[in-house]
């Protein structure tokens, strides 16, 4: 691989280019940003272009014209925007990634659910429908599919739980499709799914598939319970307490997932749902329940793979697992002895922030490792359903999970957020706040 390149595409509010890039230098690769940005906006760095993301025929052509001038042995995608696009890259250029078709259905949840239930994936019932169509059918149809209250509305194509929402009734669902609409109609999404709400406990799964083969590096526990009516995550602790049944449960249920996408190659990010108790309605099988929420194909979002070491005599990143997988170097996925974790801070109201205390405080809490804000001051905060990022994060590490979790959770007691009532701004003097993905 001497002089070869690996291009990464990614969005501009990414937080994950400069991790990439550290493990890229260490590894002595070489690296190449396709960032979704106007031209105008491009960083002034050397091997940056610009790409529309809206149009991928023209991206794709961007990013071949690019690999034309130099040798490229990877194309990546960072974050959702750019893994399908890196995909029909990769594929053009002859290199080793996931087949278009099946990185598209990954990042489209209609498809997504289609797939699963052909394949037997334990899944929940669903029905999809375009934005355009009366509540008053949808409602007629989803009882028609097996669909029940409570049940979930969600975007068929967003991330970062946005527009996810639950309804126990008939007037929360007109409530809830009225505003879902709405962003809907903003995002240029078209479509919204809406499946049976399971009630359980919900997991994260992260890990890399190499030649069609599932390597599990974490099961991440969510402590707090995601039950709605919106689904804001905040704690990811690993290495996860759930018994040896059940976590086994979650890797075999993962790798029949992939295979029913499709996925070979590259990072999956992982979301389950289950219950020790079986329930007939989601597949109840060996003492307990349990559905796929989505499989991402793409590494786990925001700052949070900081919770991750592998090979701990050599301190390595996810971002260095995945590049070595990616230009076939050999892959230590062990993962460090000590339990890690991440608080993801919530937003707690729309408003302007204006102050954040006691920072200092929550960085000497023990086995908190660093408190970071990434929420810029004087930005305005939208939550949860409409808003798709954090204030920011707090990591812990320490010898036991529930360890890390208590200390999460005083360094965030000690922190103080003002806010201030948002004084509306045209579009034009908003600021691009980070991303979470």
């Amino acid at each position: 691989m001497p002089n070869s390149q690996i291009i990464l595409l990614a969005s501009a509010r990414t937080y994950r280019n400069q991790a990439f890039t550290e493990a890229a230098q260490k590894l002595g690769l070489e690296v190449a940003l396709g960032l979704d940005v106007p031209p105008p906006l491009l960083p002034k760095m050397q091997n940056c272009f610009a790409l529309d993301y809206r149009d991928h025929a023209r991206a794709l052509k961007a990013i071949l014209k690019y690999a034309a001038t130099q040798p490229v042995c990877a194309v990546l995608g960072v974050d959702d925007a750019g893994t399908v696009l890196a995909a029909h890259a990769s594929a053009a250029l002859g290199l080793a990634g996931n087949a278009p078709e099946a990185t598209e259905i990954a990042s489209d949840k209609a498809l997504m659910r289609r797939k699963f239930s052909e394949a037997g994936v334990p899944s929940p019932a669903f029905y999809v429908s375009p934005i355009t169509q009366k509540p008053d059918e949808i409602l007629n149809a989803m009882i028609a599919q097996g669909v029940r209250f409570p049940c979930v509305l969600k975007p068929t194509r967003l991330s970062a739980s946005k527009g996810v929402m639950r309804a126990d009734n008939a007037q929360e669902f007109y409530e809830r499709f009225a505003r879902l609409r709405l962003i809907l109609e903003k995002e240029a999404c078209e479509e919204l799914i809406v499946e049976n709400f399971f009630a359980g406990v919900e997991v994260a799964l992260e890990g890399l598939l190499n030649h069609g083969q599932l390597y599990p590096l974490a099961i991440f526990d969510k402590p707090d319970p995601l039950d709605g009516p919106f689904f804001e995550e905040t704690i990811y602790v690993t290495p996860s307490r759930l018994p040896t049944e059940a976590q086994n449960w979650i890797i075999q249920t993962t790798e029949r997932a992939c295979v029913a996408l499709g996925l070979r190659e590259g990072p999956i990010h992982a979301e389950l749902r289950l219950s020790l108790t079986p329930n007939p309605l989601f597949h109840g099988e060996r003492g307990l329940s349990g559905i796929v929420v989505e499989v991402a194909a793409r590494s786990i979002g925001g700052l949070c793979s900081r919770t991750l070491r592998f090979a701990q005599s050599e301190n390595v990143t996810l971002e260095e697992l995945i590049l070595r997988q990616a230009v076939g170097l050999e892959l230590n996925v062990q993962r460090e002895a000590q339990a890690g974790g991440v608080m993801m801070i919530p937003i707690p109201a729309a408003g302007l922030l204006r102050e954040v205390t006691g920072i200092e405080a929550a960085r000497r809490v023990p086995l908190i490792e660093e408190v970071e804000i990434t929420a810029p001051l004087n930005y305005p905060l939208v939550p949860l359903p409409e808003g798709d990022s954090y204030l920011g994060f707090i990591f812990a590490r320490g010898p036991e999970p529930a360890a890390v979790e208590a200390a999460l959770r005083e360094a965030h007691q000690l922190l103080r957020f003002t806010l201030t009532p948002e004084i509306p701004l045209a579009p034009a003097q908003r600021l691009a706040a980070p991303h979470p993905d």
